[in-house]
């Protein structure tokens, strides 16, 4: 028989999800209906005068080339970045499940960088990079590798992804830590006295129990990606050189803050939280069937 939750009082369910609808409207609907409306206007900077334009705004951007230049720059960064830094999370996650000597010590130094701020993350790989004073360019010249992210634009481009990828390591080993130490120990017993390998074990049995953690984390790196990463830009390249690392959300803080393009760079806040809901959508409809709950 299904189970179901009987109230007391027919409103108390509505006044316990009241708080977060709230915040919701407050902080997702309104602003988002606000830049909705911003989009279809151009004004000066001061709001003085205000002209309708419809879906004028709109139209610009996708003449812009440097827009439609910030399109591929996000999409090789926020893959790059999710791709990389589910891997390095989980395949550390593994390491440091295995009983080993000092292991609550390598968890604890695997978990710190999450409480860096995502500025002083760019600012530390800025240092560790830089091509005058930075310890890990030396490293590379001993490699016959010359580092310059000022004039080159992939090295620029990796030097977001690395600093974000950092960053973000901490959060995704701390969710795949939790769901190796909730696989029965049991199972794994089983298939070792089975005779299947530690690869086998771990593409038949542990991968497919953490396919919904690592759905929850494709979610939210994708999501880190597009907006979060904005502090690690600013930081670091500052959308250079040539505007090789001007992600979206970077062009809409140059546009709207730089430039006060107010319409503009509203336009730009909306395609972008478009992209955002449609790649969600998309992966929890095709994605989440691969799902095993």
């Amino acid at each position: 028989m299904e189970k179901r939750v009987v109230f007391a009082s027919p409103w108390l369910p509505y006044a316990l999800v009241a708080p977060q609808i709230a915040i919701t409207l407050v902080f997702f609907f309104w602003p988002a209906s606000q830049a909705l409306w911003q989009s279809m206007l151009v004004q000066d900077a001061f709001a003085a005068k205000t002209q309708f334009v419809f879906l004028d705004n709109f139209k610009d951007l996708f003449q812009d080339p440097h827009y439609l230049a910030s399109f591929r720059v996000t999409a090789v960064f926020s893959a790059l970045v999710t791709v990389i830094g589910l891997s390095v999370s989980l395949l550390l996650a593994v390491f440091a499940d295995r009983v080993i000597r000092g292991a609550t010590v390598y968890k604890t130094l695997l978990i710190w960088p999450y409480a860096v701020a995502p500025a002083v993350a760019g600012v530390l790989w800025l240092f560790m990079l830089s091509p005058s004073i930075g310890i890990l360019t030396y490293v590379l010249r001993g490699f016959g590798v010359s580092w310059n992210y000022y004039v080159n634009s992939g090295q620029a481009l990796l030097l977001i992804c690395a600093a974000a990828i950092w960053k973000q390591v901490s959060y995704n080993f701390l969710f795949f830590l939790a769901g190796l130490q909730s696989i029965p120990s049991s199972l794994l017993e089983a298939a070792a006295i089975d005779g299947a390998g530690p690869v086998r074990r771990f593409w038949t049995i542990v991968f497919p129990l953490l396919s919904p953690t690592a759905f929850f984390l494709l979610v939210v790196n994708i999501v880190y990606a597009f907006f979060d990463t904005f502090a690690i830009v600013d930081a670091t390249t500052q959308g250079g050189p040539a505007q090789a690392t001007q992600t979206l959300v970077f062009k809409i803080y140059q546009d709207g803050v730089q430039a006060l393009d107010l319409g503009g760079s509203a336009a730009q806040s909306v395609v972008l939280m478009v992209i955002v809901i449609a790649l969600t959508v998309v992966q929890f409809r095709w994605v989440e069937r691969k799902v095993q709950y």
